[in-house]
């Protein structure tokens, strides 16, 4: 602004051109100097104040950072000051604490010491007595410790056999309940038809003159089907029926189908019967795997070799006791899922080994075992796990059971297989049974009678009062369950009762 004023003047006094003008612009130049210092000596005035103003609050500032510092280190040096007095009084503590320890050491190794003496003064007392007790009974120590065995052992015997006994009491009356209870709710929630098929299969026809057809000129159309099919057929005078008769129900079916098939065609000579017994054939054999199929699929069982398929699909055509094998298996795969469920087991495993338990009745082969080993060797063959291999092979004690669905197995053919009306005895092996019992009782010392009762579930002995005692009884019949468990084979369980009685008898003469 001043800079414009004096600019202004100096155009006035280029303008007007005259000394006045010159002392004028010189006098306003230094009034606007003057001024101009004494502003900015009001300036310097304020700047100074503000930078000591300033210079206070930093001081002020910093005075209070050293106040908490100071603060802070006090505190760290009370905090020190306490734990070193801690320190001190858990030094002193301890150090009473070990001269404690040490006086107690001291009173320990003083009261062992007297142990020891002590115990040096029962021996010798100890030994005295029993030199003492040696002279009075006239034995050794070792004899009367010999018979001091020798009566526990007989003691022991006797309360063996009583706590035997009370065992298998406490168990008959606890698991027996239970596994009953399982075994029952198990029956129960399977259903099954009890189906019973024979050796020999009836062919029905309308009238008698397909007769004369079947047998043909001079018997050949029934000589080339009994070649063909490898069944016997009997044609006698029973009225509109023609016998099958055969030990393999395969044959018998195709044999069936066959004469069904040529009875309907109308043509009946050798060529013929050969062409229908081949197809039909392989229709039974197709039939079977769609019933194998669908068996496994009926029972939810998947992943099966298409052999055991095969296999299963044939049971349908076997019978083992007059029991249609396939409903057997079916029944025990059904009460092997429903009892493993129950006891907290894997169903599916068990279903599967129930299915497959009686798989080696219908393996056609000539090796001699029992069908459960041959079952067990073949599931083995067609990839089964160990577990099915072995439930299918101990199923009849000949192996060891390795796992728990084994003894599942078991029990639940025993359940299918025992139910009344299932299987059908030969009366031939059902006399063999019973006499069998009845001698291996007679087998044994001292047993007069035997008899079989309630159809071979109970067994009757009578044995001599002068010839057992009381314990000798019990234990006679604990060795005959345990011999009839481990060497017969029978449905259900056999109870066995002995029976010994004291008799007098006198004559009055």
């Amino acid at each position: 602004m001043n800079t414009i004023y004096i600019i202004l003047i100096a155009l006035i006094a280029f303008v007007l051109g005259g000394g006045l003008c010159y002392l004028i612009f010189a006098k306003m130049s230094n009034g606007i100097l003057k001024k101009a210092e004494e502003e900015a000596e009001v300036i310097k005035k304020n700047k100074i104040i503000e930078a000591k103003e300033k210079y206070i609050a930093l001081k002020a500032e910093h005075e209070q950072r050293v106040q908490a510092s100071q603060q802070k280190a006090q505190e760290r040096d009370q905090r020190l000051q306490q734990r070193e007095q801690q320190l001190n009084q858990r030094q002193g503590e301890l150090q009473r604490a070990q001269n404690d320890l040490q006086q107690r050491q001291k009173q320990v190794d003083q009261l062992q010491q007297s142990l020891d003496f002590k115990q040096k003064e029962i021996e010798k007392m100890h030994h005295q007595a029993e030199m003492q007790l040696e002279n009075i009974s006239g034995l050794s120590a070792e004899e009367a410790k010999k018979q001091l065995v020798e009566t526990i052992k007989d003691e022991a015997k006797t309360n063996a056999m009583s706590y035997v006994n009370e065992i298998m009491e406490d168990a008959r009356m606890t698991a027996g309940k239970e596994a009953k209870k399982i075994i029952v709710q198990t029956i129960q929630r399977i259903s099954t038809e009890a189906a019973i098929d024979n050796a020999v299969t009836v062919f029905h026809i309308d009238n008698d003159e397909v007769k004369g057809r079947i047998i043909g000129r001079e018997g050949r159309n029934i000589r080339a089907l009994e070649a063909a099919t490898g069944v016997e057929i009997v044609v006698d005078d029973t009225p509109e029926a023609i016998v099958l008769s055969g030990f393999d129900p395969v044959r018998r079916e195709i044999a069936r189908l066959a004469l069904h098939q040529l009875v309907t065609d109308g043509r009946i000579h050798p060529a013929r019967i050969e062409e229908v017994v081949a197809k039909v054939q392989k229709q039974v054999e197709e039939e079977m795997v769609e019933i194998g199929k669908r068996t496994t699929i009926d029972l939810g069982i998947h992943g099966l070799h298409p052999e055991l398929i095969k296999l299963v699909g044939r049971m349908k055509y076997r019978s083992s006791y007059g029991q249609n094998l396939l409903q057997h298996a079916r029944e025990t795969a059904n009460l092997c899922a429903v009892m493993a469920a129950e006891l907290g087991l894997n169903p599916k495993k068990a279903r599967r080994a129930g299915l497959l338990h009686d798989i080696g009745k219908v393996v056609e082969d000539d090796e001699e075992l029992p069908h459960a080993i041959l079952g067990m060797k073949v599931c083995e063959k067609y990839g089964e796990k160990p577990d099915i291999c072995n439930a299918v092979g101990a199923h009849h004690d000949e192996i060891e059971m390795e796992t728990l669905i084994a003894p599942i197995v078991q029990a639940c053919d025993a359940i299918s297989g025992a139910r009344p009306g299932a299987r059908r005895e030969i009366a031939e092996q059902y006399v063999k049974r019973l006499k069998d019992l009845e001698n291996l009782a007679l087998s044994y010392p001292g047993v007069v009678k035997t008899y079989a009762l309630s159809a071979g579930r109970e067994l009757r002995v009578i044995v001599g009062a002068d010839k057992l005692t009381d314990k000798e009884t019990e234990v006679l019949s604990f060795d005959l369950a345990k011999r009839i468990q481990d060497e017969m084979t029978y449905p259900g369980q056999v109870k066995i009762t002995v029976i010994r009685e004291t008799r007098a008898v006198n004559y009055a003469k």
